[in-house]
């Protein structure tokens, strides 16, 4: 049999995965807060949206980039949420977020550029990297730094070879959010070497007391690539319905090269998405005031068994530390026993990045009562990783 690329060959399942089918393979229940899904469903006019799209025979082809309704409805969107000023040229509709950094990749690189990414951060952004055959550079966020990009660090990662800088908030896993003057000043960092922005802003609406800010409003020279999702705003993961938005050439490219990828994005979803931007909005608030309380509820109970985490102010995830209960055990072999021995899931620290040892993420997409059984599974593993 002739072999598989060497680059396909490279990609390895995330750690989350790894624990997912862990779980599934036991046969038993168990509490699940390693994945980001949302324990909501769409709202009704979301999903009555799509069943008329089907009903109508709205199932051809699109355009690539996306039919003109949603891209029109998402230049409002980024207008009045991002404060992003955008033609609809500069919007591109994806199957998911995935899709859409894949996309902005594949625009901007070639075999052996790098990227700068956060360390912590979500797996997939090297995973596509990786697929591409290009390298991913973490930059490591720090707690002594409250987890903040420091630009003076930044600066000594950048090669002939650098093409990008991925910033990711509301971070996925730490929950945390970046101000205005941070972001600002990343923005001139890839002003300042000529390299693209990629802000994955999949949660800007779930943000808790802060603002959240979108980088391209600082854009001055056309380097920010900003990517967002229908997936956890509006609970629609299996939909598959993500953006991008970037500076003209960028999304006729990104449009261009969507036809040997998918092709267009499923068109009745593309309906449904309309109407979750179009329609009624209390449903978003209503999942955002859950998620909020959750965090809540989760913070207190970690309080009381004494086990630190860093306090999210964004997303749905808390980032907490179990160095004291692992002791010597990896994280991700740790996160193996916690499933075993407690029944519950939980995301290994370490496949966010080198950083992550000694962390986990717990998801409050959750329901609530999953969400304190699961830290209480935690609080009984005290003492078990010596």
């Amino acid at each position: 049999m002739p072999r598989v690329a060497l680059s396909a060959d490279a990609v390895q399942p995330s750690g989350i995965r790894r624990v997912m089918e862990a779980a599934w393979a036991t046969g038993k229940p168990f509490v699940g807060m390693h994945v980001g899904e949302p324990s909501f469903r769409p709202a009704a006019h979301v999903l009555e949206a799509a069943g008329e799209a089907y009903a109508r025979g709205l199932t051809q082809y699109s355009a690539n980039a996306g039919i003109p309704e949603l891209r029109a409805a998402l230049v409002d969107k980024v207008a009045r949420v991002n404060g992003i000023e955008a033609g609809a040229d500069q919007v591109v509709v994806t199957a998911g977020g995935a899709e859409a950094l894949l996309l902005a990749y594949a625009t901007i690189l070639d075999a052996g550029d790098e990227v700068l990414i956060p360390d912590p951060g979500w797996p997939n952004y090297a995973m596509a990297m990786t697929m591409l055959d290009c390298v991913a550079v973490p930059y490591r966020l720090a707690p002594e730094h409250a987890f903040v990009p420091q630009v003076e660090a930044l600066e000594a990662l950048v090669t002939e070879r650098t093409r990008a800088i991925l910033v990711n908030s509301p971070s996925n896993p730490l929950g945390t959010v970046l101000d205005a003057q941070t972001l600002e000043a990343l923005v001139r960092f890839a002003e300042r070497h000529d390299i693209w922005l990629i802000s994955d802003e999949c949660y800007d609406e779930l943000t808790y007391g802060v603002p959240h800010v979108s980088p391209a409003v600082f854009d001055t020279a056309g380097v920010v690539i900003s990517v967002f999702s229908f997936s956890k705003t509006y609970a629609m993961t299996g939909v598959r319905v993500g953006y991008l938005v970037g500076p003209r050439a960028l999304a006729a490219a990104a449009g261009k090269l969507q036809e040997p990828v998918v092709s267009c994005v499923n068109t009745p979803a593309q309906h449904a998405a309309v109407a979750a931007l179009t329609g009624p909005q209390d449903h978003v608030e209503q999942m955002r005031a859950a998620y909020e309380r959750r965090r809540d509820l989760a913070m207190d109970a970690l309080d009381r068994l004494g086990i630190p985490y860093v306090r999210p102010e964004g997303a749905f995830y808390l980032w907490v530390d179990v160095r004291a209960l692992c002791g010597d055990t990896p994280v991700d072999e740790w996160a193996l026993r916690l499933l075993g021995e407690q029944a519950v899931a939980v995301g290994p620290g370490q496949t966010f990045g080198a950083s992550g040892e000694g962390w986990v993420r717990l998801s409050l997409a959750a329901d609530e009562a999953d969400v304190l059984a699961g830290i209480a599974g935690i609080g009984r593993m005290r003492g078990a990783g010596r």
